[in-house]
């Protein structure tokens, strides 16, 4: 599809964020005819995708299963009180499009699995992950280094968060860093929803880095924080030779 350019009205809704140096008209429209895939859309991805249909990424292609659960509320910023028992997908559906009606939505009420990730990946021009599972989260890492897309990847647990972006050929994948699945992570945690947004803003932020083509991604390096005691940590991480998933490329 040929680029759609800005309309006024978009204009007027990015004024204030084309104001940022590098950012401009050129890249807004970069946004606008971009598209991210988020997986999962619950603490951490409620937020990128939030995040990212307020800055104008045109199309979003998102995966999640079930249905809302009072747990949910306290950290799934696209769910509300009136939904629960309902569809989590078609909550988040309606509330991005309240935010943002111009925005593309394709989703899928299913979580990321071996059958559906090739195409879920294929419609995007960029992975953000938030899955909990390692299995979900490898399987996005495959297909991004298979399709060569670049992948956000975030996480958190308690107070703690971490955050990298994995572009293929420029930097290691997420088997390089996490060569196996950790035995000790399970399927329910700790959570503090404050935490998931705040990594979830920062993928947001990575994400449209690097759609747009400013600032420096987190290629190459894994930034991990304690809000408990508010401290950061930067992290190198390389390429592993002997890694199955991209150490050939």
């Amino acid at each position: 599809m040929p680029p759609s350019e800005l309309t006024d009205e978009e204009r007027a809704v990015y004024q204030w964020q084309m104001w940022v140096p590098g950012l401009g008209e050129e890249g807004q429209q970069k946004l606008k005819n971009a598209s991210v895939m988020v997986s999962r859309v619950g603490g951490v991805g409620s937020v990128v995708a939030y995040e990212l249909a307020a800055a104008g990424v045109g199309k979003l292609v998102l995966a999640h299963a079930g249905n809302v659960k009072p747990s949910d509320l306290n950290r799934q910023l696209l769910m509300t009180h009136d939904w629960v028992g309902k569809p989590r997908i078609d909550s988040i559906r309606r509330r991005l499009l309240e935010l943002n009606p111009r925005l593309e939505i394709v989703t899928v009420a299913e979580n990321v699995n071996d059958e559906n990730v090739a195409d879920l990946v294929s419609q995007c021009d960029l992975v953000v992950d938030g899955a909990p599972l390692f299995v979900e989260r490898f399987a996005m890492n495959r297909q991004a280094v298979l399709q060569n897309k670049p992948l956000v990847e975030c996480a958190m647990y308690d107070m703690e968060a971490q955050i990298t972006t994995l572009i293929p050929g420029e930097g290691p994948c997420l088997r390089c860093i996490f060569p196996e699945d950790p035995p000790i992570w399970k399927r329910e945690f700790p959570v503090l929803g404050a935490v998931s947004g705040t990594v979830a803003c920062l993928g947001a932020v990575e994400a449209i880095k690097v759609i747009t083509g400013i600032g420096s991604p987190l290629v190459g390096r894994l930034l991990r924080m304690d809000l408990r005691n508010m401290s950061f940590h930067m992290l190198k991480v390389a390429c592993r030779k002997d890694c199955p998933v991209c150490g050939s490329s």
